[in-house]
């Protein structure tokens, strides 16, 4: 099948990361994958490097008329049979294109933002979109309830980890914690992500500040982002050599296996996360929020343990829980890594999409 991925988003991120992953084993299941994305966007150059045709697109509100004419081009010229949008923007122009042109439209809702009721949901899921996927379970009800919409139109479908990527040597993972100044007896608490204002680094830093008193104890904050936003912060709490920042890394894995627990205590916004998954595949416990999709990695004195949105109190407790109980946190790990093994691949997400292109394409 021929698929036109439009994406309207300029960052880079689990969004782009997943669009990327999932086009890359489409096409080794024989499918052809175009991109329409942002002009300058994270996915050009990446999709470029992998070999995929990309076609810049400044997509803008005002320039609507013209993204249309440059989307019908495409879909012309390359015989387009699946439309698959992502954001906002390109969703509208996506949906509209492919009603215009009669092609099937796939919509991958990647947050767990609550939609906009009315007649921005109805146009929106409904009659600009054949069939949509979501990465949290959580988003489905709204949107069969606010679209008018019946479940068979929606489906999970999270985006798994690739165990073949996440690969590092005991040293790589010893060095890491070496540059950290830590000790062997040291526990090392870490989340990773993009840092933005949804992802919880407040209660993080207010968790280690709670708990500074214990010298072993030590955290650090894997990822770029707005990262320089934070550290006035540190310094407020007093975490100077208790608390680190990577900033961007090319290969965040080392890192990643060089924690002994894994939190994500993001507010908003989150479906499945990819992050916790890597973490959940590398045998760390668990400690999130239970924003959007993070409980179905998460599950609560299973895999890891649930804290509430904005609450450093508890985050503090859950880490002090696991740090002086060493044989829960290995025995939460090993249930994270199983979990990840039977239901959380990427071998899982190319299966199930490729299920929904199927269907759509009788």
């Amino acid at each position: 099948m021929k698929v036109l991925h439009t994406e309207s988003s300029n960052g880079w991120g689990g969004q782009e990361m997943r669009i990327l992953s999932e086009s890359i084993g489409m096409r080794e299941r024989g499918h052809e994958i175009i991109m329409a994305v942002q002009q300058g966007g994270g996915l050009v150059e990446k999709g470029r490097k992998a070999g995929f045709t990309i076609y810049e697109i400044d997509f803008k509100r005002s320039k609507a008329l013209l993204v249309l004419m440059q989307l019908h081009r495409i879909i012309k010229k390359e015989k387009i049979a699946l439309i698959n949008t992502h954001s906002s923007l390109d969703a509208w122009l996506g949906g509209i294109a492919g009603r215009s042109t009669r092609v099937k439209v796939l919509r991958t809702r990647h947050l767990s933002t609550p939609i906009r009721g009315g007649l921005n949901s109805f146009l929106l899921y409904n009659r600009l979109t054949d069939s949509i996927v979501t990465t949290s379970s959580g988003i489905i009800s709204p949107l069969i309830k606010q679209a008018g919409i019946s479940q068979e139109r929606c489906r999970l479908v999270a985006t798994g980890v690739e165990p073949e990527k996440l690969l590092f040597s005991d040293e790589e993972v010893a060095a890491f914690r070496e540059g950290l100044g830590l000790e062997e007896e040291d526990c090392l608490v870490g989340t990773s992500c993009f840092v933005r204002s949804w992802k919880g680094i407040p209660d993080f830093m207010r968790a280690a500040h709670l708990l500074r008193d214990i010298k072993a104890l030590k955290w650090v904050i894997i990822g770029g982002g707005f990262v320089d936003r934070y550290k006035g912060l540190a310094k407020e709490l007093s975490l100077e050599g208790i608390l680190h920042f990577t900033g961007h890394l090319e290969n965040p894995y080392p890192a990643m296996g060089a924690l002994d627990i894994f939190t994500l205590l993001s507010t908003a916004n989150e479906g499945i996360s990819q992050a916790s998954l890597q973490a959940a595949y590398l045998q760390k416990p668990l400690i999130t929020t239970t924003v959007g999709g993070l409980p179905e990695v998460c599950r609560n004195n299973e895999t890891g343990l649930l804290v509430p949105p904005s609450s450093p109190k508890e985050v503090a407790a859950a880490v002090l829980e696991l740090y002086d109980d060493p044989e829960l946190r290995i025995s939460l790990g090993l249930r994270a890594r199983r979990l990840v093994e039977n239901k959380f691949t990427m071998k899982h997400t190319l299966d199930q999409m490729e299920q929904v292109y199927l269907k759509l394409s009788r």
